[in-house]
């Protein structure tokens, strides 16, 4: 028989117990010391004891809504949104819980400042307990523990495909062993991941290498009884068998399961580029942007005498870019280059990192002093604030091309016009220069098929901490 549950799975799941229970303590009884001075009531006797069996009791709410919400459950352990998502309902159930149990059993006056203080408190925290561990386990997990053995099931081409996706998220956990195919049992389906057995040996190899999970590839030689049958022989020993679709660069929020007939039938929405999404998407650019309207002038205000101290020239480097439907627009940024910068481009091309279509070179000698500090925090994009709020770009999009680039785009490609354009976008929080023109592409069209309002929020937080590490810039 295959391992047990992995130990590292109970450790980490009571190391969220404890520290949903720190927590539960620290804002509770943080809440109830802070508004004491504010609950006077001479006539009720022993208030400060009902104050503090109060406290206790929605301790223990707590903890049993995170328990009923299966917040500790491994299937979220890391998965960020998922986990946040199941904590904060329960946070919310418990407190909700507790707000209808004193008015209908106390005078809920007497905790009413309390519950207002220890609720948003509770929220933060909480959140933050979880995001903490979370990090530590993507720590982890690049350094190879508190993963998943894992085997991937199916035709040799299948499994190397869904082999290589996974292997590029190592933070998910899944630690590859190897792969059982329906072809010759030798060879490998990628570097380091060996052919273990044939269909027919699948549990015998399970049991060999000590398997947590078994990977079954959504285009395998597999009949509906099989996979019924495999399902069927893993019981009893703890290992997880994950079915993987044949769908590649949909976000889940896109994915829908619907039961018909006794068919797990996968439902898939399909991208908006219209509707209220969209103009809340607006609303929320405009919104933004002119919060920040302040401080970001007073910012490219002093840059602006810095590149003038430094080079001669224009301070605002203005450039066509194609934007919504592949309308033209000209794009604004703070000068970074010499003022010769695009006449001497041709006797540069030789040296560039990217591809035909994508011109870069890390130690572009064009680049002015000042230009590179603005370039490896991204500050030259201040500017185009102006083109958000022109309605050319948006905060969060893919990045907007040149004319010479959109010509070598293929259909896939043009589908990066389907939206406006983002000063910031995947591509920017996930390597920005480093990555090579096949991923940037492909991290676009991932964002232009999936996006939504609060990825927005996310990849907006993410850029301000990409801007101050710089990693990735030039």
């Amino acid at each position: 028989m295959a391992a047990s549950v992995p130990a590292w799975e109970k450790r980490y799941s009571r190391k969220l117990l404890w520290t949903d229970l720190g927590v539960a303590v620290v804002v509770v009884f943080t809440a109830q010391l802070v508004t004491s001075p504010y609950v006077h009531d001479s006539a009720i006797p022993h208030l400060g004891t009902r104050r503090t069996v109060f406290a206790l009791v929605l301790v223990g709410i707590w903890l049993l809504a995170l328990a009923a919400y299966d917040s500790r459950n491994p299937s979220v352990f890391g998965t960020g949104p998922g986990e946040y998502k199941r904590v904060i309902n329960a946070t919310m159930m418990a407190f909700g819980i507790a707000a209808i149990t004193l008015v209908l059993t106390a005078p809920f006056t007497l905790h009413r400042e309390m519950m207002m203080v220890a609720f948003p408190l509770g929220l933060v925290l909480i959140v933050v307990g979880r995001w903490v561990w979370r990090k530590r386990l993507h720590q982890q997990r690049r350094r190879h523990l508190n993963t998943y053995r894992t085997i991937v099931v199916g035709e040799p081409g299948h499994a190397a495909h869904t082999a290589t996706q996974l292997r590029a998220n190592s933070i998910n956990g899944f630690e590859l062993v190897g792969a059982v195919t329906n072809s010759d049992v030798s060879g490998e389906i990628l570097p380091g991941i060996p052919v273990l057995a044939h269909y027919d040996r699948l549990i015998a190899t399970v049991d060999a290498h000590n398997i947590d999970t078994v990977i079954i590839t959504g285009s395998s030689a597999l009949s509906p009884s099989q996979l019924k049958q495999i399902g069927w022989n893993l019981e009893g020993r703890h290992v997880d068998l994950i079915v993987s679709a044949a769908l590649t660069d949909v976000a889940g929020p896109r994915i829908h399961i619907r039961p018909v007939a006794g068919l797990p039938l996968i439902h898939v929405d399909l991208p908006s580029f219209s509707g209220w999404k969209y103009y809340t998407k607006r609303i929320l650019d405009i919104c933004l942007v002119l919060l920040a309207s302040v401080p970001t002038a007073i910012l490219v205000a002093v840059l602006a005498a810095l590149i003038r101290l430094d080079s001669p020239g224009p301070v605002i480097f203005r450039q066509p870019r194609l934007g919504l439907d592949g309308e033209p627009f000209t794009m604004f940024k703070l000068r970074s280059m010499r003022t010769t910068a695009e006449a001497e481009l041709p006797t540069l091309l030789d040296q560039s990192e990217g591809n035909g279509a994508l011109f870069k070179l890390r130690d572009d000698p064009r680049v002015t002093r000042v230009g590179r500090f603005i370039r490896r925090h991204s500050l030259d994009e201040l500017p185009q604030f102006v083109n958000v709020l022109r309605g050319e770009m948006s905060l969060v999009g893919p990045r907007p091309p040149l004319q010479r680039e959109a010509e070598n785009y293929t259909a896939a490609m043009n589908r990066r016009l389907l939206v406006r354009p983002g000063i910031s976008g995947l591509w920017q929080v996930s390597g920005r220069s480093d990555l090579s023109w096949e991923d940037s592409t492909r991290l676009d069209l991932f964002y232009v098929e999936n996006w939504s309002i609060t990825g927005d929020l996310l990849i907006l937080w993410r850029t301000l901490r990409e801007v101050f590490s710089a990693k990735g810039a030039y």
